[in-house]
């Protein structure tokens, strides 16, 4: 290019066959001076870490200059190459096939478009850093667009993006969502709701404000001039993803009226309006700029998604959603499935983080043995680090200020990610002790979680509810298949990890009883004690094989936290400092 500030782009998005789940999109670019150009479409979208090669859902490509076909071959999986020989205007049109429910894919149908926009528009290799124009050109009876772009002033449903960083963190909604707006922290939010459900606008109007409100405040501000919540209500809803200046959620539609779904939604909300800090601008080096072509490795997810996931406790609480006897109730079952999840033991939570791309997203039978989530093992540290935190200050600092100081320090200060030596060295900086062992036990390493120590430090008595349980246990699930009972799941160093029963075996006879629903829930086996063998007749590849089995007892904890009433003032102090009340 002889310069690429002379290069203007341009989107137009149109929906003529919505019923068959397309886009129609055309990209005009002017301005061009060489002889060909490169289009990329990315292969991945921020915040969801899985390769999912976006390109395969384009076709009918075309390219032209002035009305006559260019010249194109595609010369990678994501490129299309187009000859313009120095041409200066170049026009693209390709349709685009939306038929994945999620947060984070692309979805058309005859009643709304959800448009990723990582997964819709091209962007032209080398010039990320280009503002372009999208127009979007609803379909017959469609009225409405929801956004975080900008719009452009006196130009129905046309905005703008300074960049392909900001478009592509840009969800649309395309439709006749039902949208209602509130005001918190000095910023307007819209709220835009498809697929109908049972919602109380007013009451999510005061709910959401004031969980925005208590976010803003860890920070003392709020980025963003106005933000849009996309909310997808489904008969059965579940998850969110977080952009720069929106988000998009799921959600049960009839969930609404339920109050313990009601605060589930809560959370959620509070999950990803508190990206907005974590995530979207404090974030680990390698999370932007970002390579659209390939994976971006870091082992600081369970600091971007696992303390957001701690903060979600944090936000309710202080949102008065939740009690403090609750809140501590549910970080004890938070920390019992990290305990009661095998994998625990075998991947540490900064490996879990780096190996993100080709295994949390790509669960097998036997991930629970081999894995842990980013998101729990995360939570569970920075409820660790934040307790941690508070006892050596004695109540007076806690882990809102290291995010806070890491904030101003690397986003505002110096627009750039941080390595995670530096936010151990915040860490260290704001407690004023050493957290090189408290490192090696749960960051990178997979060290039993000391939750009673822990808990104790704040005045919170936490025990086991199964120690010294002598239930026998088999390890193993199962379901009905067509008739017939499967083994879906074998746990690691049980009982039937050991004798070999695997995933996929046909269940015909437990101590030659038949197997009616569920093996683990036989009573042949919950009458037996831990030590006894039993003996299991199973199908495998058409053969049928007799195993032997020897049952132990129950490995997993259920742990109960309560607030001890006899706490010292010294434990009071810690508990105030560390929940921030």
């Amino acid at each position: 290019m002889t310069s690429r500030s002379q290069v203007k782009i341009g989107f137009e998005v149109s929906f003529t066959e919505p019923q068959a789940h397309y886009a129609e999109v055309q990209m005009d670019l002017s301005g061009l001076d060489k002889d060909y150009i490169d289009l990329k479409m990315p292969v991945w979208t921020p915040g969801s870490y899985l390769v999912r090669e976006f390109a395969r859902n384009i076709e009918s490509f075309k390219a032209s200059s002035d009305g006559k076909a260019l010249r194109f071959e595609k010369v990678r999986k994501n490129t299309w190459r187009i000859y313009n020989n120095k041409a200066g205007q170049v026009r693209v049109n390709y349709r685009v096939y939306a038929f994945e429910i999620s947060v984070r894919t692309a979805f058309i149908d005859e009643s709304h478009a959800f448009l990723s926009s990582s997964g819709i528009f091209l962007y032209p290799d080398g010039m990320l850093n280009l503002p372009s124009t999208v127009q979007i050109r609803p379909y017959n009876g469609w009225k409405s667009v929801s956004t975080g772009l900008e719009p452009v002033p006196g130009k129905a449903f046309t905005y703008t993006a300074a960049n392909f960083d900001i478009l592509f963190d840009s969800p649309i909604e395309v439709g006749n969502q039902d949208i209602f707006e509130f005001t918190a922290s000095g910023v307007k939010h819209e709220v835009a709701m498809y697929g109908g459900g049972n919602y109380d606008k007013e009451r999510l109007k005061k709910d959401m404000a004031r969980i925005v409100e208590q976010a803003t405040a860890i920070y003392g501000e709020n980025p963003n001039k106005h933000y849009t919540f996309i909310v997808h209500n489904f008969q059965q809803g579940g998850g969110g993803l977080e952009h720069l200046n929106s988000t998009v959620l799921g959600s049960t539609r009839d969930g609404y009226s339920d109050e313990k779904k009601y605060k589930e939604f809560l959370a959620l909300v509070a999950h990803e309006y508190y990206h907005l800090w974590n995530v979207k601008r404090l974030r680990p080096m390698a999370l932007g700029p970002f390579d659209y072509d390939n994976e971006n490795y870091t082992t600081n997810l369970w600091v971007a998604e696992g303390f957001t996931s701690y903060y979600e406790n944090k936000l309710l609480l202080r949102s008065g959603f939740s009690s403090t006897q609750q809140t501590v109730q549910n970080l004890a079952d938070a920390i019992s499935v990290v305990m009661n999840t095998p994998g625990s033991k075998v991947q540490s939570a900064a490996e879990a983080s780096y190996d993100a791309w080709i295994k949390a997203y790509r669960p097998n039978e036997n991930s629970s043995n081999s894995t842990i989530s980013y998101y729990n093992k995360g939570e569970i540290i920075g409820m660790l680090m934040d307790i941690e935190i508070a006892k050596a200050t004695k109540g007076k600092r806690n882990l809102d200020d290291v995010m806070n100081a890491m904030y101003d320090a690397y986003y505002k200060k110096q627009q750039r990610g941080y390595t995670d030596a530096e936010f151990k060295a915040m860490v260290e900086k704001i407690s004023g002790i050493s957290f090189s062992p408290f490192w090696d036990k749960y960051v990178n390493g997979t060290d039993e979680i000391e939750y009673e120590k822990y808990f104790g430090y704040a005045g919170v008595t936490a025990k086991d509810l199964y120690k010294g349980n002598q239930t026998p246990y088999l390890g193993a699930a199962s379901k009905r298949v067509e008739g017939s009972v499967v083994i879906t799941k074998v746990i690691r160093g049980t009982a039937a990890w050991d004798g070999g029963l695997n995933v996929n075996d046909e269940v015909l006879s437990v101590e030659g009883l038949p197997v009616e629903a569920s093996i683990d829930k036989m009573y042949v086996i919950t009458s037996r004690k831990p030590g006894d063998l039993i003996t299991i007749m199973v199908r495998r590849d058409g053969l049928i094989k007799t195993i032997g089995l020897r049952l132990k007892a129950n490995p997993n904890v259920k742990i109960e936290a309560t607030i001890d009433p006899a706490a010292s003032p010294e434990q009071v102090a810690v508990r105030k400092g560390w929940l921030g009340q």
